[in-house]
């Protein structure tokens, strides 16, 4: 682990240093939804932060663990799904480490065991190991998410928020894709050069990313106005398949979560409105 490659592809169970001091340790938990695995970070040199510790799995976590001498200052879960915080329990009963992140909503998808010792303010310093995080609150994906600026180097791990090779599902009503697209221009207007994501690999050129996100989720709810403009009324099932005609529909069950979060804007703008479960385009 001497040499450093930003560029390397996540793999699974592989540990990787990307920058002098960065190292990322791809959790047992490939996917559809998470790739190779989630991505648990280790920054800084003497008793870093460990970024979402990822799957309860001890094999991983010893891995985590090794990296980090022994020794963690802080566990930083950027949200309390199931993929990316129930190893902080097992690495604070290890370490005698904090676990710090945002209360978890109650709304059936997050991780039971997740109890953070302490909340992170949005623009809260966190010490690394040398380095400094600042803690960024990011809601969309999920109420409670946070992204965090590795401030020296403009390194963003971003958590769910951003993701190699694919855009997050959103899930409301703790999902919101208004307050998504709000983060997105949030980060933005920071000091970003690169993202750190959550699953997959190392994205360079980060405002070009923000960028390309920001038109997909556009894109995609300029086709479901059109869905629904064309019909007049209709119901999320009846326009599924018009709105993600280019994803597999083995994903559209998945895609039907994100759906919701673009109908649901909508309405929140009042561009359109919801009668039991059909969606009329045109506010009151």
């Amino acid at each position: 682990m001497s040499e450093f490659d930003p560029h390397a592809a996540a793999v699974t169970g592989a540990v990787q240093r990307l920058a002098e001091a960065v190292w990322r340790i791809v959790a047992p938990n490939p996917g559809p939804l998470t790739g190779p695995g989630t991505n648990t970070y280790v920054v800084g040199r003497q008793r870093p932060v460990v970024i979402d510790p990822g799957c309860d799995d001890p094999v991983h976590l010893e891995r985590v663990l090794e990296v980090a001498g022994g020794a963690v200052e802080r566990i930083v879960c950027t949200h309390s799904h199931p993929d990316h915080s129930p190893g902080a329990t097992w690495l604070r009963e290890r370490t005698g480490a904090p676990v710090c992140g945002l209360p978890a909503p109650e709304d059936g998808h997050q991780d039971p065991a997740y109890a953070p010792d302490a909340a992170l303010l949005d623009g809260e310093s966190i010490p690394a190991g040398g380095d400094v995080l600042r803690a960024i609150h990011t809601p969309g994906h999920a109420s409670n998410h946070v992204c965090l600026l590795l401030e020296a180097s403009g390194l963003l791990f971003t958590g769910d928020h951003l993701m190699s090779g694919s855009t997050v599902i959103i899930i409301p009503p703790d999902g919101s894709m208004r307050l998504y697209l709000d983060s997105l221009r949030q980060l933005r207007g920071l000091p970003i050069r690169s993202l750190a994501p959550g699953h997959g690999g190392l994205m360079p050129g980060a405002v070009a990313e923000i960028d390309r996100v920001t038109r997909h989720r556009l894109a995609r709810e300029a086709k479901l106005v059109r869905a629904l403009d064309t019909r007049g009324a209709a119901t999320l099932d009846d326009v599924l398949a018009e709105v993600y005609d280019d994803v597999p529909r083995a994903m559209h069950a998945y895609a039907r979560y994100s759906l919701l979060a673009h109908a649901v804007k909508l309405v929140e703008e009042g561009r359109a409105r919801v009668e039991g479960e059909v969606y009329v385009w045109g506010g009151d």
